[in-house]
């Protein structure tokens, strides 16, 4: 379901975004994009409103894996009062970090993807974000002698790439003395 108003919405990230960097005292730059264009074969990823940030603070945003440029993200996101399940319809990137990420996430797809076929064996990846792990299962979709499955809970939460009729080895049962 897309936002219902992205003009009102997009207001109020720029109200948000001019506190920030105001009170926060950060030297940036933002453009604020709404039904942004991108590449057809950027299926992994369309946001209605994209949020552009650069200037001479820009390393900061990025630090620690762009930890503070998702935090003020999640705070949009949180704001506008968007169910989990839309929080994709909102993308805030750095000096095309983002762009970078996702590159960088479709390497290690394939890299697992060659890892697991040589081993036969699963691979699991760190815990990431909902929107990385869905990257990672796009990039190995077509692959059709592999799985993907989603594992864990919360902030644990990882991506498993399985041969595709994997089966875990049985468990040795446990015997209880009478």
């Amino acid at each position: 379901m897309p936002i219902a108003d992205k003009i009102a919405a997009a207001k109020k990230i720029d109200e948000f975004l001019r506190g920030v960097t105001t009170h926060a005292g950060l030297r940036l730059k933002y453009r604020i994009t709404v039904d942004p264009p991108l590449p057809d074969e950027r299926d992994w990823e369309r946001p209605e409103i994209l949020v552009e940030l650069a200037g001479p603070d820009s390393a900061l945003i990025l630090e620690r894996g762009g930890e503070l440029l998702r935090a003020i993200e999640l705070l949009a996101i949180e704001m506008l009062r968007l169910p989990g399940n839309e929080h994709e319809k909102i993308a805030f990137d750095c000096m095309k970090q983002r762009a970078m990420r996702i590159e960088e996430l479709r390497m290690a797809a394939t890299v697992a993807a060659e890892r697991v076929r040589k081993t036969v064996m699963p691979y699991e990846f760190s815990p990431m974000s909902s929107r990385e792990r869905r990257i990672v299962h796009l990039a190995l979709r077509e692959q059709s002698d592999l799985h993907t499955e989603s594992q864990g809970e919360g902030s644990r939460r990882c991506l498993v790439v399985y041969p595709q009729n994997y089966k875990p080895a049985a468990k040795p049962q446990r015997k209880t003395l009478p």
